[in-house]
């Protein structure tokens, strides 16, 4: 059986210093992994690195030919503990030069929610779920 956690999330960059930036603009705190050319962000449920694309793509044994610009088929997700916290962890982010895709509203689902795009086009999005259930670190465990 192959263990069900995900343990690391990495994104290609194509401007490591620029994205580093970006996220450290947002107050998080990066481990003593980090280095020149990696950084690793502590997050309450798994950690989040960045790498250079490049890099990544042969790390990976694949080409890389994507300029970067576009979407990825890819969203990641910050979740939060209240409501109106949708809206204030967007201004933060706001504040720290990204792009808002979708401004803070209700879902039809009966949460609240808004989307993001930090400096490399790897979308975001902000998430208040009335049925979430986080850990004492503070990991969504269950919704």
């Amino acid at each position: 059986m192959v263990l069900q956690r995900v343990s690391l999330v990495t994104i290609g960059a194509v401007n490591l210093p620029e994205l580093r930036a970006f996220y450290q603009s947002l107050g998080w705190e990066e481990t003593e992994i980090s280095s020149d050319q990696y950084a690793v962000f502590k997050t309450a449920g798994v950690l989040f690195s960045l790498f250079p694309i490049e890099e990544l793509a042969k790390d990976a044994g694949v080409d890389f030919t994507n300029s970067g610009d576009g979407f990825r088929p890819v969203t990641l997700a910050i979740n939060v503990d209240q409501p109106e916290q949708v809206d204030t962890t967007i201004e933060e982010i706001r504040a720290a030069g990204a792009r808002i895709l979708r401004e803070p509203s209700n879902a039809f689902w009966g949460g609240r929610t808004a989307y993001f795009a930090d400096p490399e086009n790897n979308l975001w999005e902000v998430a208040w779920n009335p049925s979430a259930v986080f850990d004492d670190r503070g990991a969504m465990i269950s919704f």
